[in-house]
């Protein structure tokens, strides 16, 4: 087996079938490194741009994904760091923009019933994230052995009082107060001080009965 079908069957065990020629050949053409890492509570994915710091060189892209998201969430990850590329190499552009081009330039990728939600998140990434939430929310209907039981639970789906601990910060407990449209007011109860969450955050509900 050549290194070229290796890496495209490695590509092809977290990519739809359709994304994964135009993904390799998007690695090939930025010569990205490309890492598919373990879980991660604190993000999805990442993109670091090429740059020296520290006396160590990083002369390259390289963009990271979860390697524990289904194919569809794992292209849409991959499509909001490669728009971070993107940005990067047309200076003067915004990454919502670039995010939405991707995005409506791949909508084929992506399944036909969670098209419309991910096309309409893609007029206007900064005023659409309900349509953004709802979207990656379909997409978890297609990870392997979903059910909704066992779908992550997030912010948005709590009631004002409730008491929750953020999966990416567990050891802060916070009291969930006032939805702000994609954001929720909430307080953290050891510092008594007001932070907003954003309301896709995942969750874990705090249980303080006997």
């Amino acid at each position: 087996m050549t290194t070229e079908e290796r890496y495209r069957r490695i590509l092809a065990n977290h990519l739809p079938a359709g994304a994964v020629d135009w993904v390799y050949d998007y690695l090939n053409l930025h010569k990205v490194h490309f890492h598919i890492t373990r879980e991660r509570r604190s993000k999805l994915g990442d993109y670091r741009w090429p740059q020296s710091a520290g006396g160590r060189d990083h002369p390259f892209h390289e963009i990271s994904v979860n390697g524990d998201l289904g194919p569809y969430r794992f292209l849409w990850v991959f499509l909001h760091e490669a728009a971070h590329l993107e940005t990067h190499l047309r200076h003067g552009h915004e990454w919502q923009g670039e995010y939405c081009r991707l995005l409506r330039e791949h909508l084929t990728f992506f399944p036909g019933e969670v098209q419309p939600l991910v096309a309409r998140f893609a007029r206007r990434v900064p005023m659409e994230r309900a349509a953004g939430r709802q979207a990656e929310e379909a997409l978890r209907r297609f990870e392997p052995g979903y059910t909704p039981e066992a779908a992550p639970l997030t912010l948005d789906r709590l009631q004002p009082g409730v008491r929750f601990r953020l999966r990416s910060k567990p050891a802060l407990l916070f009291e969930a107060q006032e939805r702000r449209r994609t954001r929720w007011l909430c307080l953290e109860l050891t510092s008594g001080r007001q932070y907003t969450v954003n309301g896709a955050a995942e969750v874990e509900v705090e249980d303080f009965s006997d």
